[in-house]
């Protein structure tokens, strides 16, 4: 696993470069103390987190995050910084981690391990899918783009059903909430449909999805699933959960507190409680 860091003060940046490269998660890791620097390096190298500073001169973190996603879609952000009211700025870029100077190893290593969860089961021919926090999926390592939101989203709420089937005005009533299910909107969802089979085909990856007389499901036996590892009693997987499931979608609540319920039982049996 490679991690490139930014910040603008050198003192500091030769701090968080020396923490990374003794956490064994990370091979490799390269320090900057310009922005651009950075955005020229990612041109000819690849990396699986990227760890900035925020409050910069040439470019704060934020603006550089998102080059950075334009260049490396599937790269983990973790902003480190000492200013805790850009936190919900951080998280609208979808940042897997936001740590406040001054920084300890055990907590960077923590976000990095945490960052770094669905990187590590990406091999060539898996299809992983990363639940906690925001949805994403990836198809040999590369993440799965998406035309519509909505798509998106309908395959978020398969995977939530973990293999069980569900209906057109199931799934409308997940994604649309109170909205009336008339005929615009019936074909509306079937617009959906297409274009979830659409990307999942462009994707290769077709055969997790099954629709069959008006019903459809993924079949969760072809996908490496932070969600289905957690319920599988996978210790990694629970003690990588942060409180977040399916940060945007409302629908994805009742899950995400019986994760919390499920991880806070199993950390009581190992505390011996």
């Amino acid at each position: 696993m490679k991690a490139v860091c930014a910040d603008d003060e050198p003192l500091i940046l030769k701090y968080i470069v020396s923490l990374c490269r003794e956490i064994p998660l990370l091979d490799e890791t390269e320090g900057f103390t310009k922005a651009q620097d950075v955005l020229t390096w990612l041109d000819k190298h690849d990396a699986d987190v990227a760890l900035l500073d925020i409050d910069m001169p040439d470019m704060d973190g934020l603006l550089l995050a998102a080059k950075i996603r334009e260049k490396r879609p599937g790269i983990s952000i973790i902003f480190l910084t000492g200013y805790s009211q850009f936190a919900l700025d951080a998280f609208s870029l979808h940042a897997s981690g936001y740590l406040l100077k001054p920084i300890s190893r055990e907590k960077l290593e923590n976000e990095i391990s945490f960052a770094l969860t669905g990187h590590q089961s990406q091999k060539s021919g898996q299809i992983s899918v990363r639940t906690f926090g925001n949805f994403e999926i990836f198809a040999d390592g590369k993440e799965v783009q998406f035309s519509r939101s909505k798509s998106k989203e309908l395959l978020a709420f398969l995977v939530d059903k973990r293999g069980n089937t569900t209906n057109r005005s199931e799934a409308f009533a997940a994604l649309w909430g109170d909205q009336l299910y008339d005929r615009p909107m019936q074909k509306q969802i079937d617009v959906i449909i297409r274009c979830l089979r659409t990307t999942l085909q462009n994707a290769g990856i077709d055969h997790i999805f099954e629709m069959t007389s008006g019903t459809m499901r993924i079949h969760p036996e072809m996908l490496d699933c932070d969600l289905y590892r957690f319920l599988d009693g996978d210790i990694e997987a629970i003690k990588a959960y942060r409180g977040e499931y399916l940060r945007s979608y409302s629908w994805g609540r009742l899950t995400e507190g019986y994760l919390l319920q499920r991880q806070l039982l199993v950390e009581d049996a190992e505390n011996g409680k």
